[in-house]
């Protein structure tokens, strides 16, 4: 039995599978952002990628296998980028700090495909839909385990992790879902700074703050990401189709 995740390709080239699925995903994802999912055809999808229906077909089954796969792209880098800005860093409030830096500058490379997310989720298969909100959970353990240790080693108050975490996501992703609004106030920095001082500096205990202030122009420093944290790809982004 086919597992649900999996999307058949008429070609076995993994190498031309990666490159042009990315072709035709980077397209989907700015017609289905713009127009919405099920008024976009796969003839726009083809026109915006500059490829034909038939190479579409030879790649992907359906509509559905683009839109899942595009959906896969952005909750498979929010869990990809975030460890590798983690290596080397004992301080448990520094972890967490730079966990939810790794987080926004994702959420900033994919605005069109993280809005897209939380549109258009609920038309995928119920049982591809499954698959996206577990890579979401592993995600979110991720920043849980961050804030756990800083409970745990007396860097922060107790607190109701599993409802403190959420609040992290929607802080990462509202750079996207609200980006035309706060664009107008704050470049990233400054968006994320922000954050700190309301959702991460109000729950430190005196030895926590100790440690944010310690470490704040690390965290800070928005520089290229750690070579093990970019997109899949990237290197390739201008190549021919």
């Amino acid at each position: 039995m086919t597992s649900p995740g999996h999307v058949d390709s008429l070609v076995t080239d993994a190498k031309l599978i990666e490159e042009r699925r990315a072709q035709v995903i980077r397209a989907a994802v700015k017609l289905f952002s713009e127009k919405g999912y099920y008024t976009t055809t796969i003839q726009q999808i083809a026109r915006e990628a500059g490829v034909s229906v038939g190479l579409i077909y030879q790649y992907f089954g359906d509509k559905d296998d683009i839109l899942y796969l595009s959906l896969k792209l952005v909750t498979e880098t929010y869990e990809r980028v975030i460890p590798p800005y983690l290596q080397g860093i004992p301080n448990p409030v520094e972890r967490l700090c730079m966990a939810l830096r790794a987080y926004c500058k994702a959420v900033d490379e994919l605005r069109e495909a993280t809005v897209l997310a939380y549109r258009s989720t609920k038309s995928l298969r119920v049982d591809r839909r499954v698959l996206i909100k577990a890579d979401e959970t592993r995600t979110n353990r991720l920043l849980e385990d961050c804030v756990r240790a800083c409970i745990v080693e007396g860097y922060m108050h107790e607190v109701d992790k599993y409802l403190l975490v959420y609040q992290y996501v929607m802080f990462c992703h509202s750079w996207a879902l609200k980006h035309w609004a706060f664009r107008r106030k704050f470049d990233l920095a400054g968006y994320f700074a922000g954050g700190l001082r309301i959702l991460v500096e109000p729950f430190l205990t005196p030895k926590g703050r100790r440690a944010l202030s310690a470490s704040l122009a690390r965290i800070a420093n928005f520089g290229p990401a750690p070579k093990a944290a970019r997109k899949p790809g990237a290197h390739r982004r201008n190549a021919k189709p």
